[in-house]
């Protein structure tokens, strides 16, 4: 049986999805492919942004885009060295 994701995966997850996607993403792709609950999804999105991990651009028809912030690429940058030393002590 699979564990469930803790915070720190989910969050990798969502800015692993928006940087999947030539780092140009509408909220609703995000919320879908992020395979949480929309509350769940809405908690994470509001403190990503808050915390400097993402923000939302508008283009010119006002529609909704989600980008990493430099602090975001840097977050998946750590994420994937610390993930990368689990693995090699096989922790």
């Amino acid at each position: 049986m699979k564990k469930k994701r803790d915070r720190l995966e989910v969050v990798y997850d969502i800015l692993s999805i928006v940087n999947n996607s030539h780092n140009s993403i509408k909220p609703t792709p995000l919320l879908r492919s992020s395979n949480l609950s929309s509350n769940s999804f809405n908690e994470y999105f509001n403190e990503l942004i808050e915390k400097g991990l993402i923000k939302v651009l508008l283009d010119r028809k006002k529609k909704k885009h989600v980008t990493l912030t430099d602090k975001g690429f840097e977050y998946l940058e750590k994420y994937r060295m610390i993930k990368g030393f689990i693995e090699e002590f096989e922790l």
